[in-house]
């Protein structure tokens, strides 16, 4: 492995069908006023909510709660929660959701005390919090974005067309976590799948980059080849509690920074679908569907015409994550194979394959890729007239 890195990962798990009666252990450690998030209500009808406030109250805890997180958090909301926990003093923030809730409580623990504005200071300039931080911590109900176990914290500016995210240091990180893979058997098929192509998308942007033979390519296929499996499973029989369980575990791996370490990563479908969400406010795992495949083919098209050896990998992810047969076939032919693969499979799973499904139009282009931000990558730069044909491409 090429590079130097520092790896720490404070976050405590607590995994499995029982897990919840964890949380009365952890709570112990936090002062006496906790703030609740959660997104529109779905915990109220599964049961999760009432199990989480008994255990809160037999904690003696008082309970603020920072009710209707929405899936893609705006700006607006993050001021409103930063309010309410430095008017209530929060010892703690629990967040109790998926990935949205996690991460905007995140920028609400950043945010209580900041003295700027933090959507300028946390998202915009991508400064570090220099105030008090409140702890997080989380009860998972959706698996995919990894929020549970990184300092990852996504936030949309509809004003601006922006929804930027931020990765803050080891001490936004949720201190625990609890994570029960029933707790994801009620969602919505939509959002399930949703989350399915999200952990596959965090794998693959960390996966393709670099070229030179390191362990973390290998532990990245083992995810995606799990994923796959387990997804296929996952569609058919939702409540199947051994691929909802493996599921969610790779969820979790493909983004706890595990797999960035030594990897220099490339993150320009996830900067695309952020800026798709910002125009169209759609679920953020069907922007990175509907960009993915568009992509990809358009930085192998560049690797051919360049003769760049990123071709190495595609033809690896071909063989290693989808079984494609090699014999008389060119290294293009392979790789081509291997991205037709991942197509096919997202079609099984049934994820959005068009970005025009989720608002998407014509005349919208130019704005989204004037939203889109860009930066080198190990395979290819892209311009805006780049991203302008990926987003074409994808309608």
């Amino acid at each position: 492995m090429l590079g130097n890195f520092k790896y720490s990962n404070p976050t405590k798990l607590y995994f499995g069908n029982d897990s919840l009666k964890f949380l009365s252990e952890e709570l112990k450690n936090y002062g006496p006023v906790v703030m609740m998030t959660y997104g529109g209500g779905s915990i109220k009808k599964n049961g999760i909510y009432d199990a989480v406030i008994n255990i809160l109250n037999q904690a003696g805890k008082t309970v603020i709660e920072d009710a209707g997180v929405m899936p893609n958090p705006t700006v607006e909301k993050l001021y409103e929660g930063a309010a309410l926990a430095k008017k209530h003093n929060v010892d703690l923030i629990l967040a109790v959701g998926g990935g949205s809730t996690i991460d905007y409580s995140k920028g609400v623990a950043a945010s209580a005390y900041c003295e700027q504005d933090p959507w300028a200071k946390y998202y915009v300039q991508q400064q570090d919090p220099d105030c008090k931080i409140i702890p997080v911590g989380s009860v998972l109900t959706m698996v995919g974005t990894g929020s549970e176990m990184n300092g990852g914290s996504v936030i949309t500016n509809h004003k601006e067309n922006l929804k930027i995210g931020k990765v803050f240091d080891d001490r936004l990180m949720p201190k625990f976590s609890i994570l029960n893979p029933e707790f994801t058997f009620s969602l919505p098929q939509y959002q399930m799948i949703a989350g399915f192509f999200d952990t596959m998308s965090h794998i693959m942007e960390q996966y393709f980059s670099n070229f030179d033979d390191n362990t973390t390519d290998y532990i990245a296929e083992g995810l995606m080849r799990s994923l796959v499996h387990s997804s296929l499973i996952a569609v058919k029989d939702p409540h199947n509690y051994e691929a909802r369980s493996n599921i969610m575990w790779t969820a979790t791996w493909a983004l706890n920074t595990l797999l960035k370490k030594g990897k220099n990563g490339d993150w320009m479908v996830h900067m695309i679908g952020q800026a798709i969400g910002a125009h169209t406010d759609a679920t953020h795992g069907m922007t990175l569907s509907a960009v993915s495949v568009p992509y990809y083919k358009y930085i192998l098209e560049g690797i051919c015409a360049n003769q760049n050896k990123g071709i190495e990998k595609f033809k690896r992810f071909a063989v290693n994550v989808w079984n494609i047969p090699t014999e008389n076939k060119t290294d293009v032919q392979i790789a081509t194979q291997g991205i037709d693969a991942l197509a096919q499979w997202m079609k099984e799973i049934g994820v959005v394959m068009h970005s025009s499904e989720l608002g998407l139009k014509e005349d919208m282009l130019q704005a989204v890729a004037n939203s889109t931000i860009t930066y080198p990558t190990d395979y290819r730069t892209l311009s805006h007239d780049d991203v302008v044909e990926i987003l074409r491409r994808s309608l």
